[in-house]
């Protein structure tokens, strides 16, 4: 049975995807303690990028914000995997998102913006969290945005 975090993404008309394969050798999340860390999640959407390219050339910060809201989902999903009930977050500490940029595009905050407000959105005061917005010259498979969350759990 859903959760109260799994009930709200449910108002905002988003259900919890499965957990995405890791695309080599890594898992999607590990738990040390009352931690839980993600491995960069991409914007995979039923198995596949929806998207491809470079943020500020073939893909609009408008895709790409919304493409770091399908990682923070992604995370999501990940995190219940082993924390088996999204419940249990007491806080997301930290969001590390990265964006695929072309050369002269400087709008890396906007973009990761797409996963911290659906953190906030799902979990409320419990998603707010540091964060750091990188811009870098390519992902895996060519996505436009990745993301990583570190969230602390009630409890062991």
């Amino acid at each position: 049975m859903a959760g109260a975090v799994e009930a709200k993404l449910a108002e905002l008309g988003l259900t919890l995807p499965d957990v995405v394969p890791p695309l080599a050798s890594y898992q999607p999340a590990v738990q040390s303690g009352v931690y839980v860390y993600t491995s960069g999640q991409l914007p995979m959407v039923e198995g596949k990028l929806p998207v491809t390219g470079k943020v500020g050339a073939e893909v609009t910060p408008d895709e790409a914000k919304e493409l770091a809201r399908t990682c923070a989902l992604n995370a999501l999903a990940a995190v219940k995997s082993v924390a088996g009930d999204l419940d249990r977050i007491k806080r997301v500490v930290k969001v590390v998102g990265f964006v695929a940029s072309a050369s002269d595009f400087t709008g890396q905050p906007a973009v990761i913006n797409g996963a911290s407000e659906l953190l906030g959105a799902a979990l409320g005061d419990k998603g707010v969290h540091a964060r750091s917005a990188v811009g870098v010259a390519v992902l895996p498979l060519d996505a436009p945005v990745e993301v990583e969350v570190q969230i602390e759990l009630d409890g062991a």
